[in-house]
C-alpha cells in the first residue's frame, strides 16, 4: 500500500478515524486548572462523548487529569491506544516522533493549526493513519450532526 494513503485529508477519512476510535492518548494535554484552553476542552469533551482519554502530560502535570492517570510518554500509556491527539506546537513534533512510532496507535491526529508533514509521512510509512490540522472536538459535532440527520429522514 502506498504510505500516502495514510494521509487523511477528506471527510470520510476523519469520520473513518472517529467512529472507529474509543480510546484516545492527548500528547499535551493540560490539566483543569486550564479548563479554558484546548488541551483540556477539547478532550473533555470526547470524554463527555464516550471516548476513554488517557492523558499524556508534556508540561509536568500531575495527575490524575479527567479521573485519569497521567503518563509522560505515549509509548508508557499500558495497551492499545486509537489514536494519539497532540497538542504540540509543529516544531514540538519532531521530538515525540520515536515515542508515536514505539506505541503504533492506529492514527496520529494533529489539532487544528498543527501541521509538521515530515513527521506525517514517518508516522504514513509505520502504516499510521494521521490526521493534520483538524479540530478533533469540531469533527466530532459534525459527525453527529450527520447522524442526527441522517436518523431524521
Amino acid at each position: 500500500m502506498d504510505w500516502k494513503q495514510n494521509l487523511v485529508e477528506d471527510d470520510a477519512g476523519v469520520r473513518e478515524v472517529l467512529a472507529n476510535s474509543r480510546r484516545v492518548a492527548v500528547l499535551g494535554i493540560r490539566s483543569e486548572s486550564s479548563a479554558h484552553k484546548p488541551a483540556y476542552a477539547v478532550p473533555h469533551y470526547l470524554q463527555g462523548h464516550g471516548y476513554d482519554i488517557v492523558p499524556v502530560s508534556v508540561h509536568g502535570e500531575k495527575g490524575p487529569i479527567l479521573g485519569q492517570p497521567v503518563y509522560t510518554a505515549v509509548a508508557d500509556v499500558p495497551g492499545a491506544v486509537d489514536v494519539v491527539e497532540v497538542f504540540r506546537r509543529a516544531e514540538d513534533i519532531d521530538g515525540h516522533v520515536a515515542d508515536l512510532l514505539a506505541k503504533k496507535p492506529r492514527a496520529v491526529w494533529f489539532q487544528l493549526g498543527i501541521r509538521n508533514d515530515a513527521a506525517a509521512e514517518k508516522l504514513a510509512r509505520a502504516g499510521i493513519r494521521v490526521v493534520q490540522d483538524r479540530c478533533m472536538k469540531v469533527e466530532r459535532m459534525k459527525l453527529e450532526q450527520e447522524q442526527a440527520g441522517s436518523a431524521s429522514v
